[in-house]
């Protein structure tokens, strides 16, 4: 069934939304979006005493079952947040390197009001990189780390969103960070946690988002009809991905990061040593990185000027891997992480800037070319003189809702 002209006017509005926020979210390196709104973090502001959702269900103990739901007064006090349904939820997912169980945080809303047939379409939203420790997640902040007016924007256009925070952010546990698997299964327990706290939502969804966002989400694209067959992935967009950035460590090698990459290196180095205790940090750090380390890869506000200081010291020599094989082993553990893995599951639309200086075009263009060859539908628009944050996603406007509309994709992997 096709969408009435005012949902799909709707569906347009939304992506109007992305595109006038885009910047904010996929700044080079997020650890700058986290030192801008350090005064939002939960303890900075008095904020009332969250109580417990009365939630839909609890969905038993799967995947995206929930272990808690508790109200967000601080943002619900606002004159934007009073116009929804809010809940911080601490809910189960999968590790996509291990297929474990884990807990991982994230944010739910809903629109008030009466729904329409079949329950509010949801929106999964893929935030762009905030930093790697437990602190630097959305849900932990009275404004969603900036993300508030834009989910707000989504809701009064008819929508639900499912904000995930990505395992490590939020909840306790290492964050791997660029893992765009374990990130897209996050985005998918949302959506089922999104459902299990508030009724009337429906099983139709679309995976979105940028940057380190936009990785996940195609990674979501990538997993969904595996993972969750009971829901409905109407398709996934992902603007300037990191999808697959296994050779940030060639250009490390050969000394030739730009400014913008490196201490997104230096945050990848970080959390693989977390996760894996064999990654030698001193394999790919020295003089100021290894000085200034902790500064570096934190996303406490109160270091931002000292970041910004100790990043400006740290010179290509100074990152560079150690030998071949520590290198060889950055990248192994990078490559399990990156996309494609496997065939779509529905149609993905991708925008890239030809002068990004985070995520090199080369890497994207061969991405989906990977994509494609897999059997996917991908529609792609790389655009020459855009860069990471700045790409124009006006295209992808009547793409969203023609997704929603149920019309067909056009393949350009054809």
């Amino acid at each position: 069934m096709g969408m009435k002209r005012g949902a799909r006017a709707a569906a347009v509005t939304v992506v109007t939304l992305v595109a006038l926020v885009l910047v904010a979210l996929t700044l080079p390196i997020g650890f700058r979006v986290a030192g801008k709104v350090v005064n939002a973090i939960r303890g900075d502001l008095p904020t009332a005493q969250p109580v417990p959702v009365q939630t839909a269900e609890l969905g038993g103990a799967g995947p995206g079952s929930l272990v808690s739901a508790m109200t967000m007064p601080a943002l619900q006090r606002t004159i934007t947040g009073r116009q929804l349904q809010a809940a911080r939820v601490v809910y189960r997912s999968t590790n996509g390197d291990t297929g474990a169980q884990t807990t991982v945080s994230g944010s739910v809303f809903t629109p008030l009001g009466e729904p329409p047939k079949g329950g509010w379409p949801i929106l999964s939203f893929g935030h762009g990189t905030t930093g790697i420790d437990e602190g630097c997640a959305p849900s932990v902040s009275d404004s969603l780390l900036g993300l508030a007016d834009l989910v707000v924007g989504f809701v009064k256009t008819g929508h639900a969103v499912a904000l995930a925070d990505y395992e490590g952010l939020g909840e306790s546990g290492i964050h791997p960070y660029t893992d765009a698997k374990t990130a897209g299964l996050n985005m998918i327990d949302a959506v089922r946690a999104l459902r299990h706290t508030f009724a009337n939502t429906s099983t139709r969804w679309l995976a979105l988002g940028g940057s380190q966002g936009g990785g996940a989400a195609w990674a979501a694209d990538e997993q969904a009809s595996t993972y969750a067959p009971e829901l409905d992935l109407v398709g996934a967009v992902a603007d300037s991905p990191a999808a697959e950035v296994t050779r940030v460590v060639d250009k490390a090698q050969a000394g030739i990061l730009t400014d913008d990459q490196r201490p997104a290196f230096l945050a990848i180095v970080e959390s693989l040593a977390r996760r894996h205790p064999e990654v030698n940090r001193d394999d790919f750090r020295r003089g100021a990185a290894a000085t200034n380390w902790d500064v570096i890869v934190s996303c406490a506000g109160d270091t931002a000027h000292s970041r910004a200081d100790a990043l400006k010291q740290v010179t290509a020599a100074d990152v560079r891997p150690a030998s071949q094989a520590s290198a060889d082993q950055l990248r192994k553990l990078l490559s399990a992480w990156a996309v494609p893995q496997r065939p779509l599951s529905a149609p993905l639309s991708v925008v890239y800037g030809g002068a990004d200086t985070l995520i090199d075009p080369a890497w994207t263009t061969d991405a989906i070319a990977k994509a494609c060859a897999l059997g996917g539908n991908v529609e792609w628009d790389l655009q020459p003189a855009k860069g990471h944050g700045d790409v124009d996603v006006t295209n992808q406007l009547a793409w969203i809702a023609d997704r929603f509309e149920g019309k067909p994709a056009v393949n350009e992997c054809r």
